[in-house]
């Protein structure tokens, strides 16, 4: 209790990426990709022997951070002394372990086997916000409900209808994820500086075994593309467009977090509140949107991150330079980690989101008055009246039903004053009849249903073996 704790770690994220971001995960990684230069070195004529390999693998998780600690203490570099800790328990492959490679055959070979399997980690959660956004879409798609322009009551939409905006965003997001996947690069094996000169003596000068050496690697650990060209790292954009990536899904999760925020201010609609869940340590009363709170504190980090990314990416010098290196410690881990908190928040208001329907058609009937004046005034000039003439009507009655809201905290009247103006012609049953809610909510629920059906279900289908997530919090 002594020492600073990542909060990331402690209350937040999964423990699936807590692992891939793991020393065990990452060390471990190191030694798999040793084991593999060693096999294909040896399959293309070097002298390698079966039992170099054999106590390779035998050892292959058996790591002592002690004593790579101190390794590291003694060459102030961690990959030799995760080299020499390795050949300490596999003594006569010692000579044969990193053989013709650099640093960043490990470092940055593992970091891009992290990045993708940490994309599809999130993937999963992702998909599953989509399926439960999806299904609420369409149980709501009916429901009429006040669309807000400036946050100032505007025509009406429907409750699933505007769960498709969040869709919306999250369909982008899903889509920048794939292809991001889909084009993902190997860095495999480039030696020193990109030019694979290491390898030059090791192959007498055969460039095809280098060559093979780099793609068979590369497909060992599932990656079909490998750079054709490199420093000595990996292109440093490939982080700055993977934390762009994750500052992309903060921002649709962000968007979300404040509309329900906001909606549920207006007790229209409210993420779960548990039954010993305490809102406020002085107000007993209160029912705090804390889950979409911290959503949205996490991806404000999240999207501050996105900067730092892309100053290592655009400073970088020639062939390579270290100033990435501490910064990527810390960059790349905690997006992933706060992402995929953010999604498992999300997913848990979804299994458990409250909309109440009264509360909502009360705001309707607040407004819905003023909105039908449009209606009114086009059926008066049908039925022969003067269009200025009317509108002046309308707009005198609209002023004294405003007042009466606002001054006086009354209910809007505005309909009554109309139905009792025997200066307006309009079929006074009819207009009862059309201030049906449903008559002003456009196409809002076959648009819900099309795109449900075509944009996002493709998605939900072609993704069908990711559905299903438990979503429990820490905390």
């Amino acid at each position: 209790m002594n020492s600073y704790k990542n909060p990331l770690e402690e209350r937040y994220s999964s423990e699936e990426m807590l692992f891939n971001f793991s020393h065990n995960n990452k060390f471990r990684t190191w030694r798999q990709l040793w084991i593999a230069l060693a096999e294909i070195e040896k399959d293309l004529g070097l002298e390698i022997s079966d039992e170099q390999i054999a106590e390779l693998k035998a050892n292959a998780e058996n790591i002592d951070y002690d004593k790579a600690a101190e390794y590291e203490k003694k060459f102030r570099h961690d990959v030799m002394a995760h080299v020499h800790a390795y050949g300490d328990v596999a003594p006569s492959a010692k000579g044969i372990i990193h053989l013709g490679a650099t640093s960043a055959f490990v470092g940055d070979n593992t970091d891009l086997i992290q990045i993708r399997d940490g994309l599809l980690i999130l993937k999963k959660k992702l998909v599953n916000v989509m399926k439960n956004l999806a299904d609420f879409s369409i149980q709501y798609k009916d429901l009429p409900t006040l669309g807000f322009t400036h946050f100032q009551p505007a025509q009406l939409t429907t409750v699933g209808k505007r769960a498709t905006l969040w869709l919306q965003s999250l369909v982008l997001d899903i889509e920048e994820l794939d292809f991001f996947l889909e084009t993902l690069r190997f860095r495999g094996v480039k030696g020193t500086t990109g030019t694979a000169a290491s390898f030059l003596e090791l192959f007498n000068g055969d460039y095809s075994k280098v060559k093979h050496l780099d793609k068979e690697l590369s497909k060992r650990f599932g990656f079909d593309k490998v750079f054709g060209v490199s420093g000595q790292t990996y292109d440093r954009k490939i982080d700055a467009k993977v934390v762009a990536l994750l500052g992309n899904i903060a921002q649709s999760a962000h968007k979300f977090s404040n509309d329900l925020r906001l909606l549920q201010n207006l007790k229209e609609v409210e993420e779960p509140f548990e039954k010993n869940q305490i809102g406020s340590s002085a107000m007993a009363y209160k029912r705090n949107p804390m889950r979409s709170e911290r959503i949205g504190a996490l991806a404000k980090y999240v999207m501050s991150l996105t900067t730092s990314s892309a100053m290592v990416a655009s400073t970088q010098w020639f062939e390579r330079t270290l100033d990435d290196s501490a910064n990527k410690r810390l960059t790349i881990p905690q997006a992933f980690l706060a992402v995929d908190a953010i999604l498992l928040i999300w997913n848990n208001i979804m299994n458990g989101i409250v909309v109440y329907p009264n509360r909502i058609n009360k705001h309707i009937e607040e407004e819905l008055p003023f909105m039908a004046t449009e209606y009114i005034i086009m059926e008066e000039v049908k039925a022969g009246g003067d269009r200025q003439e009317i509108h002046e009507v309308i707009r005198v009655h609209s002023m004294e039903a405003s007042k009466k809201v606002k001054e006086e905290g009354k209910e809007n009247d505005l309909i009554e004053r109309i139905l009792n103006d025997d200066s307006l012609k309009l079929d006074k049953t009819k207009l009862k009849e059309v201030l049906d809610p449903k008559n002003f909510i456009g196409f809002a629920p076959i648009q819900t249903e099309e795109f449900i059906n075509n944009e996002v279900q493709p998605i939900l289908d072609a993704n069908k073996d990711l559905i299903g997530l438990e979503a429990d919090l820490k905390v």
